[in-house]
């Protein structure tokens, strides 16, 4: 018996939720199921199984790269970076417009 069946999913399902999906996955690497079975007893595609199969692998490559919170830390870190990077930029326009103002030179837009 598989982990869907156990689950009580049944043959009828007609929304796949990342939480059946995934149960179906676990069930085909450990073995549980084939492709193909899942597909005739599910009235899915293979393509649509292996496709899940592909994405799932890749939440678990990313999973396994970094936590989430991780992510969340390196993005504020080069928000930060790049709006001081901005504020730099702004400074040195700033200046470069005095600097012309001051050698009688009009200033370009």
């Amino acid at each position: 018996m598989t982990e869907q069946e156990q689950n009580g999913a049944n043959q009828d399902v007609k929304r796949w939720t990342a939480k059946r999906k995934a149960a179906l996955i676990l069930d085909l690497i450990k073995g549980t199921t084939t492709v193909a079975q899942a597909a005739r007893t599910y009235d899915l595609t293979p393509a649509e199984i292996e496709e899940w199969i592909e994405e799932g692998l890749r939440g678990l490559e990313n999973n396994l790269r970094s936590r989430p919170k991780d992510v969340a830390e390196q993005y504020e870190s080069q928000i930060k970076d790049l709006q001081a990077k901005v504020g730099e930029l702004v400074l040195e326009i700033d200046v470069l417009k005095k600097a012309r103002r001051l050698f009688g030179q009009p200033p370009q837009e």
